[in-house]
């Protein structure tokens, strides 16, 4: 799996090129025709949209290839196993296209469009027809952080805002740049690994990061490479532009059945990435979406994939934090032993949680913090809070099955008792 696609390294990094968009599965090369007829159905249920520079990334004489498995539709998608918004998302949106979750960091869903679709993404329901979670006027948005002097942070994401074009994305940063308090804008993207042309060939592009990107007020990029074999060429040439134009690079990505469950191939990343000058930041657990059970891994085996990761890698390369954007906030895998798994509040919804530490009986199985059963002795929950939408149980995927009876933490740090109902409880910390 590991390794630079080695068709790809004498493609000259400076070579103009227009991608062209691919939407529908049956226009891919290389898919049988009999697999294509069921895939086909997965896509009217989560839509498929790749490229042809992307798509040329997949080794076709490997089934199991790992771009193919990030960006071709897989049958068990329709498995009913998860929810759509698996972390509430719903509960911290405050306005169209706006959510506010932490103290000093705003997210604006600027768009619901992406330069492709990774299979796994745990916004899926924002390219569905019945989205309304995005907008393209983002006044309201601007508003509400000018009116938030403790905001300093503003995350654009979607959707993916490198897919908008030039004109749209001045407006939105030109528009941030006058309100004082704000004075770093993040931009999640995965265009860096789908189209690294956009920023080579877009010399306006590239003059707006100069302009917006300066001490004291900073771009942020929050590239989203999950593979090695992302970085080609192209892609590498392409994050020395962004950060010859002032941008400040790092990468975030889940853990991926099937793509990075492997730590050699984690490892190279981390490491080609120090090397590229965009440093590891985050990296995720796979959320509990719909659609997104085959590329889920266990907690306690993405621990030790991720352990010993790091353990091959040098300490610039080394510096990810292993969490789950969990409701209640950013919740970091701190450590596994033989007993226990221990949790700890990196970032939180409530502000009392920061820095509070959970300990949980080990669970090989469990892939998601509400699985977890908290240890006799661990340290305080986390208190349970009310929100807009009312108090909501843990999660558990649809169609899993669910054990009645089933012992539930207690809002108040030893209050433990047996809950009989299997979909929502009030007696479990509310997840938003």
């Amino acid at each position: 799996m590991a390794g630079i696609a080695p068709d790809r390294e004498s493609v000259s990094p400076q070579l103009r090129r227009r991608v062209k968009f691919v939407r529908r599965v049956d226009q891919v090369r290389g898919i049988p025709e009999e697999e294509l007829r069921k895939l086909e159905k997965v896509a009217k249920q989560y839509v498929f949209r790749a490229n042809d520079y992307y798509l040329e990334l997949i080794d076709w004489s490997d089934p199991q290839d790992p771009i193919r498995q990030l960006i071709i539709p897989r049958l068990e998608e329709l498995s009913d196993w998860g929810r759509l918004d698996a972390s509430n998302e719903a509960a911290v949106t405050v306005g169209p296209g706006v959510q506010h979750k932490y103290r000093d960091t705003v997210l604006l869903l600027c768009t619901e469009v992406c330069g492709a679709y990774c299979r796994y993404c745990f916004r899926k329901r924002l390219f569905m027809d019945d989205n309304e979670e995005t907008t393209n006027d983002l006044s309201a948005g601007l508003a509400y952080i000018a009116a938030h002097p403790e905001v300093t942070n503003v995350l654009l994401t979607g959707g993916d805002p490198l897919i908008m074009s030039t004109r749209k994305l001045r407006d939105i940063f030109e528009g941030l740049r006058a309100i004082p308090h704000v004075r770093i804008i993040r931009i999640g993207t995965k265009m860096p690994a789908f189209n690294p042309f956009r920023i080579l060939q877009d010399r306006e592009l590239q003059d707006l990061f100069r302009e917006h990107s300066r001490p004291g007020k900073r771009i942020y990029l929050m590239a989203h490479f999950d593979h090695p074999r992302e970085l080609t060429p192209e892609a590498r040439a392409g994050l020395a532009r962004y950060i010859a134009c002032g941008a400040i690079c790092v990468n975030q990505c889940p853990l991926i059945q099937g793509v990075n469950d492997d730590p050699g191939v984690l490892a190279e990343l981390y490491r080609t990435l120090s090397w590229c000058g965009c440093q590891p930041y985050y990296l995720f657990q796979g959320r509990p979406t719909a659609g997104n059970e085959p590329y889920e891994v266990p907690i306690v085996r993405g621990w030790e994939i991720y352990q010993e990761a790091l353990s091959r890698v040098s300490g610039l390369a080394a510096r990810p934090r292993f969490v789950m954007s969990h409701a209640t906030g950013k919740i970091e895998i701190a450590g596994v032993d033989e007993r226990h798994i221990y949790l700890r509040y990196h970032r939180a919804k409530d502000p009392a949680d920061y820095g509070r530490m959970i300990v949980c009986r080990r669970d090989d199985q469990a892939y998601w913090y509400d699985q977890l059963e908290r240890a006799e002795g661990g340290w305080a929950e986390p208190r349970a809070e009310s929100s807009k939408g009312g108090r909501h149980g843990r999660h558990q995927p649809a169609g899993r099955a669910r054990r009645a009876g089933r012992q539930h933490r207690g809002a108040v740090a030893d209050q433990r008792h047996t809950c009989e109902q299997t979909t929502r409880c009030d007696c479990s910390p509310t997840p938003d």
